[in-house]
C-alpha cells in the first residue's frame, strides 16, 4: 500500500503534535498536571491573608503599622476572639478601618476572616494568663467601657500615671535619649481616633515602642477597669467639633 505524501504544512503540524505531547503540554484552556491556583475566596493560609489584607496598616509582622499592633498579645487577650473577628467583618465606622466580611461589603468570606484571626492568636500569643494576672490584684480591665467616664477624674488619673510621658496636660513630653512624645489632646489626632481606639491603647500599650500596658504605667498600681473609662473620656473631652487648622480668609 503507497502511502500518501505530506506536504510541509502537515509536516510542520505533525512535528509540533509530537513535541508537545513529548513535553507533556496541554492545549491552551485545558488544565494541566500541576496544581491549580485557588479562588480568592479559597485561600485560608494565615500569611497570605494578613499579608494581602493587614499588613499594610498593621506592619509586615503584626507591629509598627500606623494602626495598633495585632502581635500584642496583651491586646489579643483582653479584645478576645470574638471582638477581633466583629471589627475584620464590620471595620470601624469613621476610622480607616475598613470591613472586610463580605456581607459588609469586603472581600472576605468568613470562614477566612475565622482563619485570620485565628493565626493571630496562634502566632502572636504567648502567656497571656500570665501577663493579664496584675501582681496586686487588680481584675483585667474590659475591652469595652462598662460605665461612664469622669473626665474630672481622668484628669487626675492621667496626672498620675501617664503624665511622665505624655506631659501634665497631654501636650507631649521631653523624654531620655533626645525622645520626645506628641500631643495626645489635639484635636485632629482625636477626630481620627474612637473612644474605644484610645481605651485599646491604653489597655494594651504601644509594646513594639517600649509603652507600657495596663499593668505598668506605675510600679505598684494596675489601672482598673473605671481608672482607664475616666482617662478615656479626659482624652475625649478634649475633641473640637470643627478640627483642623482654622481657614484664614484673605482679604
Amino acid at each position: 500500500m503507497t502511502l500518501p505524501k505530506l506536504s510541509s504544512v502537515n509536516l510542520w503540524l505533525l512535528a509540533c503534535a509530537v513535541s508537545l505531547a513529548a513535553a507533556g503540554c496541554h492545549a491552551p484552556g485545558k488544565p494541566g498536571p500541576g496544581p491549580e491556583v485557588p479562588r480568592p475566596s479559597q485561600v485560608l493560609d494565615f500569611p497570605t491573608l494578613y499579608r494581602e489584607n493587614c499588613a499594610a496598616c498593621h506592619g509586615e509582622n503584626g507591629k509598627n503599622g500606623a494602626a495598633i499592633a495585632l502581635n500584642n498579645p496583651v491586646y489579643l487577650a483582653i479584645a478576645g476572639t470574638a471582638n477581633i473577628e466583629k471589627i475584620t467583618a464590620n471595620g470601624v465606622p469613621n476610622t480607616a478601618m475598613p470591613p472586610f466580611a463580605k456581607s459588609a461589603g469586603g472581600m472576605l468570606t468568613d470562614q477566612q476572616i475565622a482563619s485570620l484571626v485565628q493565626g493571630m492568636e496562634r502566632k502572636w500569643t504567648i502567656s497571656v494568663e500570665v501577663r493579664l494576672v496584675g501582681t496586686t490584684g487588680t481584675p483585667t480591665p474590659h475591652y469595652a467601657a462598662t460605665t461612664l467616664g469622669d473626665p474630672t477624674r481622668g484628669q487626675k488619673a492621667f496626672a498620675t500615671y501617664c503624665a511622665s510621658c505624655h506631659g501634665s496636660d497631654g501636650s507631649g513630653a521631653h523624654l531620655p535619649n533626645n525622645l520626645t512624645t506628641g500631643s495626645i489632646v489635639d484635636p485632629t489626632y482625636l477626630a481620627l481616633v474612637t473612644d474605644q481606639g484610645l481605651r485599646s491603647w491604653i489597655l494594651a500599650g504601644k509594646t513594639e515602642q517600649g509603652s507600657h500596658d495596663w499593668q505598668s504605667y506605675s510600679p505598684d498600681h494596675e489601672l482598673s477597669d473605671q481608672e482607664v473609662t475616666d482617662i478615656v473620656a479626659w482624652l475625649a473631652s478634649h475633641r473640637t467639633a470643627t478640627p483642623g487648622q482654622v481657614y484664614k480668609q484673605h482679604p
